[in-house]
């Protein structure tokens, strides 16, 4: 692939300037600070304990299991089990295990999640144990170790990171007479959807073979819809896939900084956001929204002949790659009015405070977080780990498997062209007074403006 040496030279340059992309607009939680108390290592015991781990995503399953086997191949005291579920049932089935008291030992964990848990006491501080066994933080690409410490606690150590962009289906982009060059180039602004809404048009095509720009298109046949809403809620509070990256391009932001107790879900420009996207769907050029919801944006897209376009994460390329009917490629984000603009997660492992093995767990941790792992999940190509040498590796199998990924690596080093997942505290009541906002409005039961307003005021409520 020609832009391969591009790719390399940009990933190379991730430890110096991805901070500096990740955390534009937004401060950095700050290291821990205050003392922690000094944990001792226990004395080995040859006594087999088994520590259990759940995470929610069936794609890295393979991955981790191959870090399971290598680990217990050098720690025959400890078993690791591994459960999986989907991200639908994992959080309530999480919650529900920890207040019965059968939680799993260790869970990947969410940026929007932890404060909740931490807040519960449901969180071990890991701090002693990163000092006592001298953890080198330093590894982890740029402040992705910060965002998981809070009043000089950590809660979990760093294992990816991860960026939006456009999948598309280059046979219906052929198709319609869409080049990859457009979608790559294209604008968008919240008035009339720019060259991007254009482009959506285009590819949305009628039972009559009328495209979205013929005044003859039926927006009540649509055999082809330009753009499918990915997964089943709308974003819900987030909308990290489906419509951050329109939102924050304008200039807005959910929060002025990390742990804020303030939201801006009634800011016009968010408001102007969520009416063009929705506006999709009454113009035929999207899904249904109770049929996407109902089936799930991806299965639809992959579907290979319903919807020429949708938005998702790094995460997802290799399912997009292996299992969408057609040809499969990642465009760059349009260009809204503030440039691109792309959320930036990260996951990390966590402890639950009610394991009864507390050693061994963290040493699963350690090495979850460790080199050794974070390379072989980088050779799986699944993720882009948070480890240098590990993020080279994803991208040699990437490479491997003819799949051009540059979408999402460039857009990580894009300067100010990133923004960090909203962290804040009361996460659970927030996401549901939004998914239940953005629902009705992406069902026609009610406008942005006044769902929205609503919904800030209960979500800002919360923190009185």
């Amino acid at each position: 692939m020609k832009r391969t040496n591009t790719l390399w030279l940009l990933v190379a340059l991730l430890v110096g300037s991805l901070v500096i992309a990740a955390c534009a607009g937004a401060p950095a939680a700050q290291a821990p600070a205050e003392e922690t108390q000094a944990v001792e290592q226990p004395a080995a015991s040859e006594e087999v304990v088994t520590i259990r781990y759940s995470l929610w995503d069936a794609n890295q399953l393979p991955a981790y299991q191959q870090c399971a086997d290598d680990f217990m191949a050098a720690n025959p005291n400890i078993k690791i089990e591994i459960s999986q579920t989907g991200w639908g049932d994992y959080w309530n089935d999480l919650q529900t295990s920890m207040v019965a008291g059968t939680a799993p030992d260790v869970f990947t964990n969410h940026l929007a999640k932890y404060p909740e848990f931490a807040a519960k006491g449901q969180l071990v501080d890991i701090q002693p144990f990163v000092e006592r066994d001298g953890v080198d933080l330093s590894i982890y690409l740029g402040d992705l170790a910060d965002l998981w410490a809070r009043d000089g606690k950590r809660f979990g150590l760093p294992k990816d990171w991860d960026t939006i962009s456009i999948v598309y289906n280059k046979d219906l982009l052929d198709a319609a007479g869409v080049t990859v060059e457009e979608l790559n180039n294209a604008t968008w602004n919240p008035e009339d959807g720019g060259t991007f809404g254009e482009i959506i048009a285009r590819l949305s095509i009628d039972a009559n073979g009328n495209n979205g720009l013929s005044p003859d298109f039926d927006p009540t046949n649509v055999v082809q819809y330009g753009y499918v809403i990915p997964y089943t809620d709308g974003g819900g509070a987030y909308g990290q896939t489906q419509w951050s990256y329109l939102a924050v391009s304008t200039g807005w932001n959910f929060i002025d900084h990390l742990y804020a107790t303030e939201y801006h879900y009634d800011d016009p420009r968010f408001i102007a956001t969520i009416d063009w996207y929705a506006g999709l769907i009454k113009k035929g050029f999207t899904v249904p929204f109770d049929e996407s919801s109902s089936l799930g944006g991806q299965a639809i897209f992959e579907a290979g002949n319903k919807a020429a376009l949708t938005s998702d994460g790094s995460w997802m390329i290799g399912e997009y790659a292996n299992n969408t009917q057609g040809t499969v490629g990642f465009a760059r984000l349009p260009i809204g009015p503030e440039g691109r603009k792309s959320m930036f997660n990260g996951l990390a492992d966590s402890i639950w405070t009610g394991t009864k093995h507390v050693e061994e767990a963290w040493q699963w941790v350690k090495y979850l977080a460790s080199p050794d792992c974070a390379n072989t999940v980088g050779d799986f190509g699944v993720v882009f780990p948070a480890q240098q040498e590990a993020v080279n590796r994803a991208l040699a199998a990437y490479q491997k498997r003819g799949l051009d990924v540059s979408a999402f690596t460039e857009q990580a080093l894009e300067p100010n062209g990133t923004f960090l997942f909203p962290v804040t505290d009361h996460a659970s009541e927030i996401s549901s007074i939004m998914q239940e906002t953005m629902q009705a409005i992406f069902l026609g039961q009610t406008s942005a403006a006044e769902a929205l307003t609503q919904a800030n005021a209960e979500v800002n409520a919360l923190f009185q």
